[in-house]
């Protein structure tokens, strides 16, 4: 650098020599250019924010214009610069009946996502599908919710020879009730083997076996919850975690008698539990005759009385299983002859019970006698024994029929003995005469033995000793002696399958419980008089009820809904219904009469479309193209006007069948005098987030639909309250609107039972009443009704 520049500039390189000409100009420029800047920036903005509001007003021009006006050609016309449209508009981009919205903040919560998946709720094991009748059952058969095993008869044997027959004499239906883990379930699973190929429901290759033990406990012995068979009939997770039964099942079974003809056995699964005696009563309803369990070890229990007295209620007939006779012999260690008694004693108690309270008939010449129901005893063939845990069930005919087969011949045990007199001769004082070979009432020895003793219960101890406590040998050679003969590989297994195979092969797969149910249960036509006298509120010489009453299915349309059964959603319902006359098609249109309706009176009757027309299977249903009268069906469709039962009538079958004097009544309303007549406890409830308040009431709705004896209130203060017949109930109840039909967070007060006052005795001070002016005066005493009186009352026989 020159020493001129040196003194231009300091040492840090600042210009320090005199001023310079062009500095003002160059000041003068940048700030022109500053300005320049600053206005152009304020132009771009006006630009913009008039380009903004530009596009809105076009987008109010073009969404006033015309279709002709928005579409047409653009012109040679200058535009300016103003009026120019940069961007199209929200109706030009997606297009007419769109509604767009800008937001500035995002109002979802971070965890909620924008589009949710799809939800399924696994809460049951029915199947979602319904099977048609034809399709083979290979793929569903695999299922770990199906039962296993093939079908030894198909499903259109089932449904067209069977169900859809015009005659009955081939159908039964009944309901199976008793007692809280008395065996009910288990015993519907022994004779679901029966229907199966390859199957053992306790066995190391049990299809469900690894189901139930992951679907909630155990249940390995014999005391609870179905004895750790797969039950089968308990269609719901909740069952299965509980335990217990809660829900109602129907299940149609094929099933031959002793003689090898098959019969369409129809049983409804009831819950054992007191609180939950609304599902045997509305089973009840639908039924022709009761089959009430008892275990040999608990005996009668409380809801076995609640159970008799329904079904004398209803004019069912009775016949008695006794279930669990492998807990005496096991856990009481009983020997042979106090078995017998132990099992004779429990008998006597049910017939006790039932002539207790059955009606009392007084005839002209002051005679009384008690109607109805005929002596329970297993020389009549009312009465079988089972162990659904080592899967046998026999009655005395089935062990008669099995007994001369091995023995013969029917000279095995005398002359000329049929089966049938064999049967008679064991059960109660009857002793066999080694000697002259004849069966005497008293002991030919003091070490004589009973015939139910000799020829049944000690065979029976045989096999459970050997089998449970011998080496190979002794157990091969202990069930020859008793005619049992088994495989090497049966042999060599463990206790339970050993002891299940020794005992199926002694008593046989054809138990004889077919018989009793045929012989002992009218078929839907011959009980169809006394269903619809007791069921019907119309007239029973109406057209009506005389087609029902003949069962006739070419009659009017007439099915009593006695249950709803959620959808594997939880969305929709399936009705459950007896048909009384005529033929349900998939398509018919119907009308559904509700608890309220009356012929003066239509404002509680709705039409519907049926869409699919069932046969119940337990967790699968069968679809069919018809349905006769004297079947259980299950009907999709016609739910959405029904609150607890219904009365579903042929929508223009009235003017073929009915005239202006006979219009078509209901079917009476459930009723539950053996549960106290109504729910009593008390729970109020109301969503964790106000904002699902509609979510519940809907879900309130549909526990009234599933639930017969739950009733939903609001009361003054606009709360909601729930009532139940007990707390294990209401705990049911919260459950399934939580996780079935609500979905959301429910909060809970603590339950509060309903107090009812009566009156047990005469009032002691009279109350009394005045007028203002001294001069009227009113006195009431009060008094307890007559006995029998309230009860009349409820039925309906005292009028006015």
């Amino acid at each position: 650098m020159a020493d001129n520049d040196e003194d231009l500039y300091d040492e840090f390189g600042n210009y320090i020599g005199p001023d310079l000409d062009s500095s003002s100009e160059e000041d003068s420029s940048s700030d022109d250019e500053s300005d320049a800047s600053s206005r152009g920036g304020a132009q771009g903005d006006d630009d913009v924010a008039s380009d903004v509001s530009d596009d809105n007003k076009q987008l109010v021009e073009h969404d006033g214009m015309g279709e002709e006006e928005a579409t047409a050609a653009p012109s040679n016309a200058i535009v300016l610069h103003e009026d120019k449209v940069h961007y199209p508009s929200a109706s030009e981009v997606y297009g007419e009946g769109v509604r767009t919205a800008v937001l500035d903040e995002d109002a979802m919560d971070i965890d909620v996502p924008i589009i949710e998946p799809p939800k399924t709720k696994t809460f049951s094991f029915v199947h979602e599908k319904a099977e048609e009748v034809g399709t083979t059952t290979t793929s569903t058969t695999k299922d770990k919710n199906d039962e296993g095993g093939e079908d030894l008869v198909s499903d259109s044997y089932l449904a067209t020879t069977l169900l859809m027959n015009e005659t009955t004499v081939t159908r039964r239906c009944v309901a199976l009730a008793g007692h809280l883990h008395h065996g009910k379930t288990t015993f519907v699973d022994l004779l679901l083997e029966q229907t199966k190929t390859n199957i053992d429901a306790f066995g190391p290759r049990a299809a469900l076996e690894s189901h139930n033990s992951n679907a909630g406990g155990s249940a390995a012995g014999g005391g609870g919850g179905g004895g750790g068979g797969p039950r089968y009939t308990d269609t719901l997770k909740a069952e299965h975690y509980r335990q217990m039964s809660i829900k109602s099942t129907p299940i149609t079974l094929p099933l031959p008698d002793l003689r090898g003809k098959c019969h369409a056995l129809t049983m409804i699964d009831c819950p054992g539990h007191t609180h939950f005696h609304d599902e045997t009563v509305a089973s009840f309803k639908a039924a022709d005759g009761a089959v009430i369990a008892i275990d040999a070890l608990e005996g009668i229990m409380m809801h076995t009385e609640m159970c008799i007295r329904q079904a004398i209620s209803d004019g069912l007939p009775i016949v008695l299983v006794i279930t669990k006779v492998d807990r005496l012999i096991l856990e009481c260690k009983l020997p042979p002859n106090d078995l017998y008694y132990k099992l004779r004693h429990l008998i006597d108690s049910v017939n006790a019970l039932i002539q207790n309270n059955t009606i009392v008939v007084t005839q002209k010449h002051g005679a009384i006698r008690r109607a109805g129901y005929p002596k329970l005893s297993p020389d009549r063939g009312n009465v079988a024994f089972s162990s659904g845990m080592h899967g046998w069930c026999f009655t005395l005919d089935g062990f008669a029929n099995m007994y001369l087969d091995n023995a013969g011949g029917e000279d095995g045990l005398g002359k000329h003995l049929t089966p049938q007199e064999f049967a008679k001769r064991l059960w109660g004082d009857t002793y066999l005469n080694a000697e002259t070979g004849l069966f005497e009432r008293r002991p030919p020895t003091s070490s004589s033995k009973r015939t139910f003793v000799e020829y049944i219960l000690e065979p029976l101890y045989k096999i459970y000793t050997a089998c449970l406590g011998e080496k190979e040998d002794v157990v091969s050679k202990t069930l020859r002696s008793v005619g049992v003969l088994l495989s090497r590989d049966q042999l060599r297994s463990s206790a339970r399958p050993l002891l299940r195979a020794a005992c199926r092969r002694f008593f046989g797969v054809n138990c004889g419980y077919v018989d009793m149910i045929v012989r002992h249960i009218p078929s839907p036509a011959a009980a169809a008089r006394g269903k619809v006298a007791r069921c019907y509120t119309g007239p029973l010489d109406s057209p009506v009820a005389t087609s029902m009453i003949k069962c006739d299915p070419r009659g009017p349309l007439m099915i009593h809904c006695v249950k709803l059964y959620a959808a594997p959603d939880g969305q929709s319902f399936s009705t459950f219904g007896r048909i009384y006359s005529g033929t349900i098609k998939p398509g018919d249109r119907v009308k559904v009469l509700g608890e309220a309706y009356s012929p003066d009176d239509d404002e509680d009757m709705a039409l519907a479309t049926v869409s699919t027309v069932s046969i119940p299977r337990g967790r699968r249903r069968t679809e069919v193209t018809m349905a006769r009268a004297g079947n259980w069906v299950l009907l999709d469709g016609v739910d959405a006007n029904i609150s607890k039962t219904a009365t579903i009538t042929g929508a223009g079958s009235g003017s073929a069948f009915v005239d202006s004097e006979h219009n078509v009544q209901i079917f009476s309303p459930l009723k539950f005098p053996q549960a106290g007549g109504e729910a009593v406890m008390k729970l109020a409830v109301e969503p964790l987030n106000p904002a699902e308040l509609p979510k519940m009431v809907e879900g309130l709705r549909r526990i009234s639909k599933s639930y017969p004896m739950a009733r939903t209130r609001v009361e003054e203060s606009g709360e909601h309250v729930l009532f139940g017949t007990g707390e294990l109930y209401l705990d049911c109840v919260m459950h399934d609107l939580r996780h079935v039909y609500s979905d959301i967070e429910v909060k809970v007060a603590d339950p509060v039972v309903g107090f009812r006052e009566t009156v047990v005795e005469t009032s002691s001070l009279k109350c009394f009443a005045e007028t203002a002016n001294k001069r009227n005066k009113l006195t009431l005493i009060a008094e307890p009704l007559d006995d029998g009186l309230a009860e009349k009352l409820e039925a309906g026989k005292v009028k006015e």
